[in-house]
């Protein structure tokens, strides 16, 4: 995928992370963005390298995959943020 797809996936998926887990994350939606795309590449990652597929375009598994990793870099971000 190219860039802007990567920013636009990445921005739907931090969108559905942070809205499955609401919370005061500062940064607003700059910060929402970011993490979204880092979360869609480390899901990826995360998923190829566990052999379940990868982000491959845009289509359900991807997407899955891609809130998964934002969710968890979300996660990551608000334990070491404070």
């Amino acid at each position: 995928m190219g860039l802007l797809s990567w920013i636009v996936f990445g921005l739907l998926a931090g969108i559905i992370a942070k809205f499955l887990m609401p919370g005061r994350d500062g940064g607003g939606i700059i910060v929402t963005i970011i993490l979204g795309i880092v979360g869609a590449v480390v899901g990826g990652f995360i998923a190829t390298a566990l052999g379940l597929g990868d982000v491959t375009g845009f289509n359900v598994r991807s997407f899955i995959i891609a809130v998964g990793g934002a969710i968890l870099v979300l996660l990551l971000y608000r334990r070491f943020k404070g």
